[in-house]
């Protein structure tokens, strides 16, 4: 998330230098192309079968996620303000504590947990698929060589709470930012 907000800084092409924003914006959306499970998959190969390889999958997707989602909240902000501001002397680091951030905060907050609720529920997905343990690799061997149905379905359960819990969790977060 906040690799994501620094370079968001640079794909913004209403603060940031055309050329490189574009450059910025292609090398996330190539990234943005391959899904998530691709990108597991690929580490995987490069850090074997586990939980690494599933974060780190997850993690590069979620960055490429966020820097769009972050950069076109920072174009939506009112060209004046920014103008105003650098017509009276300020820099671009007063333009993101002045401009930017009262402005986006409460998006980039609510695409943040969008997309970590995203993470949790591949997660899961990638328990199974990569080897990577957790609750997701219970379900799978519950379903797959126990043939325990009530096992899997009290983990599916654990899983519907968590997601809840963090809903819960979100909006009372996206409220304080507004």
């Amino acid at each position: 998330m906040i690799l994501a907000f620094f370079c968001s800084l640079l794909c913004a092409k209403n603060i940031s230098n055309l050329h490189v924003a574009n450059i910025i914006k292609s090398v996330v959306a190539l990234v943005r192309a391959v899904p998530t499970v691709l990108w597991v998959l690929i580490f995987a190969v490069s850090a074997g079968l586990g939980s690494v390889a599933a974060v780190v999958g997850l993690t590069f997707h979620s960055f490429a996620y966020l820097t769009k989602v972050y950069s076109e909240a920072i174009e939506e902000i009112d060209d004046g303000t920014i103008e105003a501001l650098r017509a009276s002397g300020a820099g671009f680091w007063q333009i993101v504590t002045q401009a930017i951030l009262p402005s986006s905060i409460s998006y980039m907050v609510a695409w943040t947990f969008m997309r970590f609720e995203i993470n949790f529920t591949n997660a899961v997905a990638m328990g199974a698929a990569a080897g990577a343990g957790g609750i997701g690799f219970n379900i799978y061997m519950a379903g797959s060589f126990y043939f325990d149905l009530r096992e899997m379905g009290a983990l599916t359960y654990i899983v519907v709470i968590a997601v809840v819990i963090l809903e819960m969790g979100s909006t009372k977060i996206k409220e304080k930012a507004k």
